[in-house]
C-alpha cells in the first residue's frame, strides 16, 4: 500500500499532539508518577519465573530507582492484565517508563488516558414490538443465556427495570462475580445483573481516593448514566414508566431477556484506561458474549490505542464490542472508537418527541420542546416581558450563555430570559435565570446545533427551540421597545415526520485513521431515551435539584450505543455460532437510508441529507437484521492483517499479538485495506493521477435459505464506471461462501466524495452496502 497522504499524515501528527497535550494536562497524577499500561509479551517470561506476576514485578524493580522501594510494591502495579491482551498497568516516572519500554519483552508502554462518558419508545420505534415481529422475536429459552457487560458508571439495582421474575437460573458458564462495597451487597444481584464488579485503581492514582461522600466506592450508580445504559441494553419491561408524565408508557430494553454484568469505571473524574482495559480484560474472562462500551477519549493509532487493544482481544474470544462514536458533531472528523473490529454507534431522533411553544407579544408562535414539569406555569392569556442579554442575534458572545454569575437580577426578574445554547449544560442555565429572579427561559440553538431539540427537565418554564427560531426570537427582543412572550408545554407527542434524523450531535467521519474503513457504522437512537434512573441523582443531575425520578430521558451516543448492543444479544441468541463480524454485517446491511416520508436521511445540523459519514450503512432495523440472507464475515486474522496495512512496525504489531503465533499473511489483496470484507465498500484513490482503476474484493456467506440466487445493481457514479463481476451469486447450500469483486474506473476525479450503495437482492433477501470513492488530492 502507497504511504498515507500528506493530509492524513499531517491530520495523525495534529491528533497525536493534541492526545498529548491532553495526557499531560488531564493525567497530572500523585507525586511524580504517571500511570502506564504496559503491554507484555506473554511467551518471552523467562523458565526460573513460576507466574507473571512475579516476572512484571522483577521488571519494574530493575527500572526503579533503588530509593523508591521502599514504596510497596502494590502501590505501584494496579492491574494484571490476562486474558483480552497480557500486560500490566503501573505507576511510573517517565524516566523509569523510558528504561521499561527498552526492556525484553516489553512491547509497548502507553501513558493513562482519560475517557469521557458519551452523554419506552424505542423498542417500538425499531419494530421490537409490532404484531408482525412477534413471531420473529418469539421468546426462547437462549435469550436468557445471554450476559452483556456494561462498562459505565455502575448500576441502581433496585430499579424495576432489573427485576428477574420469569428468568431462569443464571447459566453454568458464567463465571463473573457480584462484589460488595457501600451500598451494594450480594443479595443485589439476581438472575437479571449477574455480575457487578468495580475498577478504581487508576482512578485513584491520577485523582486521590474516591470521595465516598459524593460517590459510592462500589458497584452502586451515583450519576444514573450507567443504569440508563444498561437499562437500554436488556432492561425487563416496565408499565407505566414515565418523566413527570412525558413518555408514559411500558419501558423496556433491546434484549429484556438478556443478562446484564455491570462494571463501574467510570467516576466523578472522569473514566480511566487502566480501569477500562481491567473491566475489559475481566468482562472477557467472566464470559460476557457483548460488550457496550459508552465513552471515548480522543482517536489515537491503533497501537497507542489501548481501547483497540483490549477489544481487539475480545473480539478474539468472539465477543461483540459496541461502542459509542461521540458528541462531537456536527464537526467532520470528530469520530472515536473507530477500529474495523468494533461497532461505532451515531446517534438519531426517533419519532417521538416532547413539544413546546414561545407566543411572542405579536401573537407569532415558534415551535420548540421541553420536559418542564413544575409548580410554577406561566398563563396563555398573559405576556410576559422578555430579555436578551447578547449583542447580535445572530452570533452568541459571553454575555448571551447565561454563565453562573453573569444575569444581573436587575435586568432578569420577572422576565422570560433568551439563553443561547453551549459553553455550560442546558439545564443549569435555567438554574442562573431562576436564582436571578427570572420566571422562565428561552434556549436557542446556536450555528453547532442548527434545527436539532434536545429535551430537558428544566427547574422553571422553559422552552428550547432550533437556530432559526432563536435568531427571529432575539431579533424581536433586540429591536422591540417593549418585547414580551409566553411558553406553553404540550406533552408527549409521537408519529413524528420525519424520522429519524441524524442528531447534530452524533460524531461524524471521515476515518482519517483509515479512510477505507467506513465509520460510523450505523445509526440507532440517541435523541430523548427514556430509561431506568439512580435514585441518589436528579434528572438534570445538578446538585442543587432536589428531585428524584425512577426514569429519565437522555440524549446522547451514549443511548445509540446500547440499543445496537441490546439488539446484537438478540442476534447472537437466535445465531450463537455467528462471529462478531457477523453480527456487525447483519445490522449494516440491513440498515435503511429513507426516513418515515420515504426521503434520505436528513441532518438536525442543518436541511441537507446526510451521508454515510454521518450515518453510516444507515439505520438499524432489527427485525431484518435477524435474517440478513448474506453476511460478510471477518476472523481475527483477518484483522491482524489489515492492521499490516497499516505502517506499524513489528513491535507495534507485536500489542495485538497475544497468540505469539499470529503474524501478517498479506491476505489482503494487493496489501490494500480497503480488500478487508468489511460490509461497506470504500474505494480510495491515491495522489497518483496515473492510477485510474481500482478492483476490490469481497466474499459473502450464506445465512438464508439453503437454495438462492442473488443478482446486484449499484447505483450510478459520476467520477467513476462500477462494474461488480459475477452479477450474479448462485448459493446452493447453507454457509456457502462466494466471492465477487467491484472495479472502480475513474472518468472525473471529483473533488469531494462520492458516495453510494451497492445491493444483492435476492427473491426473499436485499443486503446492501454504502459505497465511498475517494480521490486524494494530487501531490
Amino acid at each position: 500500500m502507497a504511504d498515507k497522504n500528506p493530509l492524513q499524515k499531517c491530520f495523525l501528527f495534529t491528533i497525536l499532539s493534541l492526545n498529548l497535550m491532553f495526557l499531560q494536562a488531564e493525567t497530572g497524577l500523585i507525586s511524580q508518577k504517571k500511570t502506564y499500561v504496559v503491554h507484555m509479551d506473554k511467551s518471552a517470561m523467562p523458565s526460573p519465573y513460576t507466574n507473571h506476576l512475579q516476572w512484571y514485578s522483577s521488571k519494574i524493580d530493575s527500572v526503579t530507582d533503588p530509593k523508591s522501594h521502599k514504596e510497596e510494591e502494590g502501590n505501584r502495579i494496579l492491574y494484571t492484565y490476562q486474558t483480552a491482551f497480557h500486560g500490566l498497568a503501573v505507576r511510573l516516572s517517565e524516566e523509569e517508563a523510558d528504561r521499561l519500554e527498552e526492556e525484553d519483552g516489553v512491547v509497548a508502554v502507553i501513558p493513562e488516558t482519560r475517557y469521557e462518558l458519551h452523554t419506552t419508545r424505542s423498542p417500538t420505534f425499531l419494530g421490537l414490538e409490532r404484531q408482525e415481529s412477534e413471531r420473529v422475536w418469539a421468546e426462547r429459552v437462549t435469550d436468557h443465556d445471554v450476559v452483556v457487560g456494561v462498562l459505565d458508571t455502575g448500576i441502581w439495582p433496585e430499579s424495576e427495570s432489573f427485576n428477574d421474575t420469569g428468568m431462569s437460573p443464571v447459566p453454568s458458564t458464567w463465571r463473573g462475580a457480584c462484589e460488595t462495597g457501600k451500598g451494594f451487597f450480594k443479595r443485589n444481584c439476581n438472575r437479571k445483573i449477574v455480575g457487578a464488579r468495580v475498577f478504581y485503581r487508576g482512578y485513584e492514582a491520577a485523582t486521590g481516593k474516591v470521595d465516598e461522600e459524593i460517590e459510592y466506592r462500589s458497584p452502586r450508580d451515583k450519576d444514573g448514566h450507567g443504569t440508563h445504559t444498561a437499562a437500554t441494553v436488556a432492561g425487563s419491561p416496565v408499565r407505566g414508566a414515565n418523566l413527570f408524565g412525558f413518555a408514559y408508557g411500558t419501558a423496556r430494553g433491546m434484549a429484556p431477556r438478556a443478562r446484564v454484568a455491570a462494571y463501574k469505571v467510570c467516576w466523578v473524574g472522569g473514566c480511566f484506561s487502566s480501569d477500562i482495559l481491567s473491566a475489559v480484560d475481566q468482562a472477557v474472562a467472566d464470559g460476557v458474549q457483548v460488550l457496550s462500551i459508552s465513552l471515548g477519549g480522543g482517536i489515537s493509532t491503533y497501537s497507542r490505542d489501548s481501547l483497540a487493544i483490549a477489544t481487539f482481544g475480545a473480539m478474539e474470544m468472539g465477543v461483540f464490542v459496541s461502542c459509542s462514536a461521540g458528541n462531537g458533531g456536527p464537526d467532520p472528523i470528530s469520530l472515536t472508537n473507530v477500529s474495523p473490529w468494533i461497532t461505532t454507534v451515531g446517534a438519531s431522533t426517533m419519532d417521538r418527541d416532547f413539544p413546546a411553544t414561545v407566543k411572542l407579544g405579536t401573537m407569532r408562535t415558534f415551535k420548540g420542546v421541553s420536559l418542564y414539569k413544575g409548580r410554577t406555569v406561566l398563563s396563555l392569556n398573559k405576556q410576559y416581558p422578555l430579555v436578551y442579554l447578547g449583542r447580535n442575534a445572530s452570533s452568541p458572545d459571553p454575555t448571551s450563555f447565561c454563565l453562573d454569575g453573569a444575569l444581573d437580577g436587575r435586568n432578569v426578574a420577572g422576565k422570560i430570559v433568551i439563553c443561547d445554547r453551549g459553553v455550560t449544560p442546558r439545564v443549569q442555565k435555567g438554574q442562573v435565570v431562576k436564582r436571578a429572579g427570572g420566571i422562565g427561559m428561552i434556549l436557542t440553538n446556536t450555528a453547532t446545533n442548527g434545527e436539532e431539540l434536545v429535551a430537558d427537565s428544566h427547574l422553571l418554564p422553559a422552552v428550547a427551540v432550533g437556530e432559526r427560531e432563536g435568531k427571529l426570537i432575539k431579533e424581536y427582543a433586540m429591536t422591540s421597545k417593549k418585547p414580551t412572550a409566553t411558553l406553553q408545554v404540550l406533552g408527549t407527542r409521537i408519529g413524528i415526520k420525519p424520522s429519524p434524523v441524524v442528531a447534530a450531535f452524533s460524531s461524524r467521519g471521515p476515518n482519517f485513521l483509515s479512510l477505507e474503513i467506513l465509520k460510523p457504522d450505523l445509526l440507532a437512537p440517541g435523541v430523548n431515551i427514556l430509561a431506568a434512573w439512580s435514585g441518589d441523582m436528579a434528572p438534570s443531575s445538578l446538585s442543587s435539584d432536589k428531585r428524584r425520578v425512577k426514569f429519565n430521558i437522555l440524549s446522547g451516543t451514549s443511548m445509540s450505543c446500547p440499543h445496537v448492543s441490546g439488539v446484537a444479544a438478540l442476534i447472537r441468541s437466535r445465531h450463537p455460532d455467528w462471529s462478531p463480524a457477523a453480527i456487525k454485517s447483519a445490522l449494516m446491511t440491513t440498515a435503511y437510508v429513507h426516513d418515515n416520508t420515504l426521503k434520505p436521511l436528513s441532518d438536525a445540523s442543518g436541511a441537507s441529507p446526510s451521508s454515510p459519514y454521518d450515518h453510516g450503512a444507515g439505520h438499524i432495523d432489527p427485525s431484518k437484521a435477524i435474517d440478513p440472507g448474506l453476511v460478510y464475515d471477518i476472523g481475527p486474522q483477518d484483522y491482524f492483517d489489515f492492521l499490516c496495512t497499516q505502517e506499524l512496525s513489528p513491535s507495534q504489531l507485536k500489542v495485538f499479538t497475544k497468540h505469539s503465533n499470529r503474524s501478517c499473511r498479506h491476505s489482503l489483496a494487493n496489501n490494500n485495506p480497503g480488500n478487508l470484507n468489511y460490509p461497506a465498500i470504500s474505494a480510495l484513490f491515491p495522489e497518483n493521477t496515473r492510477v485510474k482503476a481500482m478492483t476490490l474484493r469481497r466474499t459473502v456467506t450464506n445465512v438464508g435459505p439453503h437454495v438462492a440466487s442473488y443478482k446486484v445493481s449499484v447505483s450510478p457514479f459520476k467520477g467513476a464506471s462500477v462494474i461488480v463481476q459475477p452479477s450474479t451469486l448462485n448459493f446452493t447450500r447453507k454457509h456457502q461462501k462466494l466471492s465477487y469483486t467491484v472495479t472502480f474506473r475513474t472518468k472525473l476525479r471529483m473533488k469531494r466524495p462520492e458516495f453510494g450503495g451497492l445491493l444483492w437482492k435476492s427473491s426473499t433477501h436485499k443486503v446492501r452496502s454504502p459505497v465511498i470513492i475517494t480521490w486524494l488530492p494530487p501531490l
